[in-house]
């Protein structure tokens, strides 16, 4: 009896690795290979830019709608499937469009089913993690493995084949994913929240009281701030890494390189932060990330070849690394635990759907109008600011003049 739910469990795990690994292949190609096929249609680095700030915009409502739709229907798996089927169906239409109104409008759908795969691909992680007494790392970490082999090979690939074939391989990398649903064990998004004060159910949608009560925080909306402009200079790097590269005349086996030394570089400091970083506080820990990602940007801005950039993307551990993990354990810290969903919503606008929207959209002109060196002179310049605020935070904590947060009563394991 034991070994056989021993194996069940196993074979639970490892069937959502062999998930998060094929899914952070989609991931590859819509950041960093999508550019090089815009780039190949002819378009414009604004255009470009703006292809590339639809999807955060069309993220804040998709997320939200899929959430909703996962906990009213009590399933996460089947949500993902209908999501996977979704992006099959746009990809293959975005196979055959050419002109930059059809792709906008073809790319507008594909991200309204792209998007919320992730959150509810980690919401089934942690919920797996906690109902086997694992560390959610041990599952998150194959997405990460997964973006490494994807980046390097589909480069070699996009190479031999032309970047003509990118929306090609992602339909094959997608009907994969989807194929291995069929092995996934479902979960409800709100099977382990705990029972709010008073006996209130957690399924019950929270109402506005819980946003205002967050934002009404001071601590919190300094914390969005600073993440905020920290996430602007992230997403203009990421938005426009291929195209620079792709300006020192690199290939697309070096742009798999340049991903592939910056998904590495992260999962030991992952590992690392799992275990130790509980012993640092969290707003020097922001600040430290903060500086990274400055010193980081202004190499980039410095660099004239692309092994030099291959080599800044290993600094994605001391940077995006730090942050991330920091930036989740603060966030359990300061919200309490019967906010935690709308706090870490909250989270994921700020972080990706708003920066994503305004980097792209300006970063694009600021590329084209000013250049490289200009653009990633910007994006240090926003990483400056982060670093301020989140030092300035710091040093007003030690002085005790700020406000107390919200009360957390858990701990959070990452």
């Amino acid at each position: 009896m034991n070994a056989r739910r021993s194996g069940g469990q196993y074979s639970d795990q490892n069937w959502l690795r062999s998930f998060m690994f094929t899914l952070y292949g989609t991931s590859v190609l819509v950041v960093s290979y999508f550019p090089l096929f815009y780039a190949h249609l002819g378009f414009s680095s604004p255009q470009m830019g703006l292809l590339y700030s639809v999807g955060p915009l069309i993220s804040i409502l998709s997320n939200l709608f899929w959430s909703m739709m996962s906990d009213r229907l009590g399933t996460v798996r089947k949500i993902m499937a209908l999501l996977l089927g979704g992006q099959l169906v746009t990809a293959i239409i975005l196979a055959r469009a050419t002109d930059f109104s059809s792709v906008m409008l073809i790319l507008s759908f594909f991200y309204f089913f792209y998007y919320p795969v992730f959150p509810l691909a980690d919401t089934m992680a942690i919920k797996i993690a906690q109902r086997h007494g694992r560390n959610f790392i041990a599952i998150r970490v194959f997405g990460s493995l997964g973006y490494s082999f994807f980046a390097l090979t589909i480069g070699y690939v996009l190479r031999a084949m032309g970047p003509q074939y990118s929306v090609a391989i992602c339909i094959v990398i997608v009907v994969t994913a989807l194929l291995i649903t069929i092995g996934l064990k479902d979960v409800k998004r709100s099977e382990a929240a705990p029972a709010l004060a008073g006996g209130e159910s957690p399924d019950k949608p929270l109402k506005g009281a819980g946003l205002r009560e967050i934002l009404l925080q001071k601590e919190v909306l300094w914390f969005f701030g600073s993440v905020f402009l920290l996430a602007i200079g992230y997403r203009m790097n990421e938005a426009f890494l291929t195209i620079s590269l792709k300006s020192m005349n690199a290939g697309d086996e070096i742009v798999g390189w340049a991903l592939l030394a910056s998904a590495l570089s992260e999962i030991p400091i992952f590992f690392l932060l799992s275990r130790y970083g509980d012993r640092f506080k969290e707003l020097p820990l922001l600040a430290f990330a903060s500086l990274m990602f400055t010193l980081r940007f202004l190499f980039m801005a410095l660099a004239k070849e692309p092994g030099t950039v291959v080599a800044i993307q290993a600094m994605h551990s001391v940077s995006f690394g730090i942050y991330y993990v920091t930036a989740v354990r603060y966030i359990t810290r300061i919200i309490p635990d019967h906010l935690r969903a709308t706090g870490m919503a909250l989270f994921t606008v700020v972080w990706s759907s708003g920066a994503g929207l305004l980097s792209g959209t300006f970063g694009g002109l600021i590329y084209q109008d000013a250049g490289r060196i200009v653009f990633y002179m910007v994006a240090t310049g926003f990483s400056i600011l982060a670093l301020i605020g989140f030092l300035s935070k710091h040093l007003m904590d030690l002085g005790g003049g700020t406000d107390r947060p919200l009360r957390s009563n858990s701990k959070t394991p990452l």
